[in-house]
């Protein structure tokens, strides 16, 4: 009975400094200088005005840490030994790992350079993406060496380039697919054509699909559809259209974003369910947030290079609409989003907020979406995703993968880690198009009554005398 008591001591003590440690700081508006403004109250996130330089600066923290912690050298597993010999084979040769779940060729990787190429493009610094030139050069230098490595030792999975040497999941090409055409089209890193044409071959041909053509899972039921597979599949088939010319990859990538909706997108709540299965279609719904996620940046990357004049755009624009505003309606008091989008008992997610604000921002700036309401939830939202960078340019709050699953317990506590790599990339993304957002001349942003508020260029002026 004592050791129970002192163990229950032991544990309410340590409850109680890890409260204490993740107490919420308060900030104060530093854009009002009424510093003796009672009507200002204070805020758990820097509520402000966010500032270029400062995104810029967080966005290279997070660049420089990725740099540091991806390395691109081949290497003997049993010892260590750098490999430098691309001639002859052998068994023991892997890609030297990266730390943590930081894998130079795994899905996550690919919206990482996907959002370092935004980054370029938001600030014109073309050091964004010395990362994806290297990993592509790298890329480039060794597939022939893993190939002649497997044909002779015949390793599979334990092969390093075993993605695209012999791809099994929409995991394993759809987003670095669509990663390696944009960086072909922005003339970044080496021509990766042969690497384009597998990846591509596999989304467009060989994944399994449902009977009416619904990219699908045979886990964790033999026909089962994912939420998550919208990005795994959909950037890559629109990516393909615009690098072909063929309108059969936006045809598909169309009908995937109709047909995904159709099994799992609810119209009354406006959110995704995480996933369907055909054993039990009317199965309750778990409106994980990252999957959402998923779903809105696919129906971005897609209306982005998707002929406005193609039947289906119509239709794309307004799921994106419809899925933004079920989002916008459940951000949380901190301008983040909780891991289950309908429980408030839930932790803030990192990787799906970053997401949300790259969805929303972009299609602010696309005009897809009116600046008004929707400027200031982006912003709100971006400064709540700020505090999550560390000094090292570590993100922290990130949910670690994740599958389809059958009941809240296990959403509620999947672990976070800074060594997810799935909020690195749209954390790149969201930072980028902020700052497209705060340079965009179609609105401007006032503050006014302690707040903000996105105004249309050429809208009728406001007018707030009566507050002076």
């Amino acid at each position: 009975m004592k050791l129970q008591t002192t163990l229950l001591c032991s544990l309410l003590c340590s409850c109680l400094l890890s409260d204490i440690a993740l107490a919420d700081k308060q900030y104060r508006n530093p854009d009002n200088p009424n510093l003796t403004d009672k009507g200002e109250g204070t805020y758990p996130i820097p509520y402000k005005k966010p500032v270029i330089k400062e995104i810029t600066d967080s966005l290279h923290q997070i660049r420089n840490y990725l740099e540091s912690t991806t390395p691109t050298r081949v290497i003997n597993k049993s010892t260590g030994a750098p490999i430098s010999d691309f001639k002859k084979p052998i068994k023991e040769a892997i890609f030297e790992p990266s730390k943590g779940d930081y894998g130079i060729m795994v899905y996550e990787m690919g919206v990482v350079h996907s959002g370092l190429l935004k980054a370029r493009a938001a600030t014109d610094d073309k050091s964004f993406t010395n990362m994806t030139e290297r990993h592509f050069r790298f890329f480039a230098d060794t597939m022939p060496y893993f190939k002649a490595q497997e044909a002779q030792f015949h390793l599979e999975r334990a092969n390093s380039f075993s993605r695209f040497l012999d791809p099994r999941s929409l995991d394993d090409s759809g987003s670095m697919c669509a990663a390696l055409i944009r960086a072909r089209l922005a003339n970044v890193g080496p021509d990766l054509k042969h690497m384009i044409d597998i990846c591509g071959n596999w989304v467009s041909k060989q994944q399994f699909r449902l009977a009416d053509g619904t990219l699908a899972r045979k886990r964790p039921q033999a026909v089962s559809l994912w939420a998550d597979d919208m990005y795994m599949s959909i950037p890559a088939l629109a990516e393909l259209g615009r690098l072909t010319g063929d309108n059969a990859y936006f045809d598909d990538a169309v009908n995937n974003v109709l047909q995904m909706s159709a099994y799992m997108f609810n119209a009354q709540r406006g959110l995704y369910t995480h996933g369907w299965n055909e054993n039990n279609p009317d199965a309750p719904r778990f409106y994980w947030a990252r999957a959402n996620g998923w779903a809105v940046l696919a129906m971005s990357d897609l209306l982005d290079v998707l002929p406005k004049n193609h039947p289906g755009y119509p239709k794309v624009l307004n799921q994106l609409r419809a899925s933004l505003k079920g989002i916008a309606e459940l951000q949380s008091g901190k301008g983040l989003w909780h891991q289950m989008l309908d429980r408030n008992d839930s932790y803030l997610e990192t990787s799906a907020s970053a997401m949300f604000v790259y969805a929303i921002a972009h299609a602010v700036n696309q005009g897809w979406i009116s600046p008004s309401t929707w400027g200031s939830i982006a912003q709100a939202g971006w400064i709540g995703l700020s505090t999550r960078i560390t000094d090292k340019g570590e993100i922290e709050g990130i949910c670690v993968g994740t599958t389809f699953a059958s009941d809240h317990a296990y959403y509620y506590n999947r672990p976070t880690s800074v060594e997810a790599l799935h909020g690195y990339g749209p954390m790149l993304m969201a930072g980028a198009e902020v700052i497209q957002m705060l340079k965009n001349p179609a609105f401007n942003i006032e503050h006014k009554v302690r707040t903000y508020h996105y105004v249309p260029t050429g809208a009728a002026k406001t007018d707030y005398r009566e507050h002076h």
